[in-house]
């Protein structure tokens, strides 16, 4: 059996992101700035050797000591080549003159063998570096000024030869003139190491902060992994409480409206199972008893068995029925559009023509439009008059209507039964409830409990209120669509109608 491998947890995740992210950017400047420091000070080191050019002509041409200064820490006095007889005389006046600077060197060479070198303490010797020497022998062997870079025992030279030759000397004379450049550059070395110093401690306080900070900012989320886990079927009380109002509290604002309304789900299917399972225990007990107590050899009482548990049979069918039909309306699942209340108002005063045994009216016709679904409003509306004829005399009269106005749309039916007490108003929109506990009408207490969940998936609500002289009125209140609202209301400020009806 494999061992699944743990994961890395998002705090650990986001930090390393956050440092290596830094690390990054600490790289890129160091690099940057170590780069840029490093070919200036290397520009300005070939400048010093280029100047040495200028120096050995300001000593040939016996110029005046501030020209032969440049690039030099001491001038020439103003001797002129024509005054030396030699080359040999003249590098000695050049490598006296030209005195080597900090980190730098000095040589001259007649004929390939070092024979002058300053007697200064300034800088450092170089007439014991064959490597050196041999390098800038063979650089200059075409009589023409070189530079280069040479890394010998552990130390990188920067140089310049420059050959000089005398007409009527067949000896051939070379000055080399060196700078150290690890010397030269060590101060930009130790202002990156003094860099990297200071980035790790950067990079180690950002590790410490962001460790807290991160901790505090997935706290959240860890308390929601958390609740989840402590969410079961039994037992969805559990809630986030949010802190602020960034992404984090909104999702646990989301998380909790999701949870609400699953508990909510989650209650109405229990709710529904418990007075389902009450429904049919009654036709379930009915149909065993008669069973159990009918004669098989007696025809009559067979007879009156079957009777008895195909009508309990219908009762749970049609029970079943109105479970679904109930079911369709809490979904929500409805296709909106712009109703035009009057034609619904005529159409449903066509249907309800022909149930018998009351005399319909249609009151009034409201004009105008109210955006839902026009079939979940017309079964709406068709079960509140069914109901209407159920529950009043044979024979009594039964109005129904449609009016608009400010406060939204109604659609009403009015009887003149026995009406609704005021304490039993609340409980008959609720399933397998009824006003009256010991009736005679056939129905499932589902009808009025459809209605009110079509009308909620609407926006709107069912109310009930008293009719003159008696009977009840059973109205549907919906929003109005924003088209047929007044100038002066906003579809935000729209207050649905609670209150009665006449």
């Amino acid at each position: 059996m494999s061992r699944s491998t743990r994961p890395i947890p998002a705090r650990v995740r986001i930090l390393s992101a956050i440092l290596a992210v830094a690390c990054v950017g600490l790289a890129i400047v160091g690099s940057v700035t170590f780069l840029v420091q490093r070919g200036q000070a290397i520009k300005a080191v070939d400048n010093r050797l280029v100047t040495q050019v200028k120096s050995l002509q300001d000593v040939a041409e016996d110029t005046t000591a501030a020209d032969a200064r440049d690039g030099a820490s001491e001038a020439s006095d103003g001797l002129d080549i024509g005054n030396f007889d030699s080359i040999d005389e003249y590098l000695n006046a050049v490598v006296a003159r030209l005195v080597p600077a900090t980190n730098e060197a000095s040589l001259a060479l007649v004929d390939g063998v070092p024979r002058w070198v300053p007697s200064t303490l300034t800088g450092f010797q170089i007439d014991h570096n064959q490597e050196l020497i041999d390098r800038a022998i063979a650089d200059t062997a075409e009589g023409e000024t070189k530079q280069g870079t040479i890394v010998t025992d552990g130390e990188t030279l920067r140089y310049i030869a420059i050959p000089v030759s005398m007409h009527g000397d067949p000896h051939q004379g070379l000055y080399i003139r060196a700078i150290n450049l690890g010397d030269e550059l060590q101060p930009i070395m130790f202002a990156m190491t003094t860099y990297l110093i200071a980035a790790l401690a950067v990079l180690a306080a950002i590790g410490v902060v962001g460790w807290f900070v991160t901790g505090r900012l997935l706290s959240p989320i860890r308390h929601l992994r958390e609740t989840a886990d402590a969410i079961s079927i039994t037992d969805l009380s559990a809630r986030l409480e949010p802190h602020g109002n960034d992404d984090i509290a909104d999702l646990s604002r989301t998380v909790n409206s999701m949870l609400d309304r699953l508990e909510g789900s989650v209650d109405v299917q229990r709710q529904l199972l418990d007075d389902v399972r009450h429904e049919l225990k009654t036709p379930i007990t009915i149909v065993r008893g008669h069973l159990e107590l009918m004669n098989p050899r007696d025809a009559v009482d067979v007879a009156s068995a079957r009777d008895i548990g195909i009508s309990e049979l219908d009762r749970l069918a049609r029970l079943v029925e109105d479970i679904d039909l109930l079911a369709a309306a809490e979904a929500d699942s409805y296709t909106t559009t712009d109703v035009d209340l009057a034609a619904l108002t005529a159409r449903v005063g066509e249907l309800v023509a022909v149930i018998p045994g009351h005399t319909w009216t249609v009151e009034s016709h409201a004009t105008g439009t109210a955006t839902g679904d026009s079939d979940r409003l017309l079964q709406a509306w068709l079960q509140l008059a069914d109901n209407a004829a159920k529950y009043t005399p044979v024979g009594s009269p039964i109005e129904i209507g449609s009016s608009i106005g400010p406060d939204g749309a109604r659609l009403w039916v009015r009887d003149h039964g026995a009406g609704i007490p005021p304490a039993a108003r609340a409980r008959i929109f609720r399933r397998f409830d009824r006003a009256h506990v010991h009736r005679t009408v056939g129905g499932s207490g589902l009808g009025l409990a459809i209605v009110d969940a079509i009308a909620k998936g609407h926006g709107g609500h069912c109310a009930v209120t008293d009719t003159a002289g008696g009977g009840a009125t059973f109205t549907i209140h919906l929003p109005l669509s924003e088209a047929e609202l007044p100038a002066p209301v906003r579809a935000g400020d729209v207050v649905l109608q609670r209150e009665a009806s006449g």
